[in-house]
Formats: structure tokens, C-alpha cells, sequence
């Protein structure tokens, strides 16, 4: 298998950083007054949202795309 090919192979989960999710909750209503900072990243600590992982604890929060989604989701029940 030649390199091009597995790197085409790959499909990487798109992650959000935590100002973009911050941002869409924002631009589309989802909850109104929109979550602060703290809570959004105690929702990345308890396993609301699901994250990569971060190598040192100055690395920014990236929340999976489709763990967001599914909360949006559940959201509306």
C-alpha cells in the first residue's frame, strides 16, 4: 500500500476547539444566556462532551464534533 493511500485510509474524528463550540451555541440560540468558559470546560471534565486527549494541561480543550452534536441533540430530548 502505497503512503498516499493509507493517509486517504485515515478518517480522523473533526474535533472542536472549545471558542468554536462557544461560538455555535452562540450564532444558533442553543441555550440562551450561553454557557460561560468554566462550564463548558467542567462539561469537557465530567465526560458531557468528549474530548482528545491533551498533553499537558495548557493544551487547548478540542471536543469531539459528534459528541457536541449529541448533546445538542439530547438538548431537545
Amino acid at each position: 500500500m502505497k503512503t498516499t493511500q493509507r493517509i486517504m485510509d485515515l478518517s480522523p474524528r473533526p474535533k472542536l476547539r472549545l471558542s468554536e463550540i462557544d461560538r455555535l451555541i452562540r450564532i444558533h440560540r442553543i441555550l440562551i444566556p450561553p454557557p460561560a468558559r468554566n462550564t463548558l470546560i467542567a462539561m469537557c471534565e465530567d465526560g458531557t462532551f468528549e474530548t482528545a486527549p491533551r498533553p499537558n494541561e495548557r493544551s487547548p480543550w478540542l471536543v469531539y464534533e459528534d459528541s457536541f452534536l449529541r448533546w445538542v441533540e439530547e438538548l431537545d430530548g
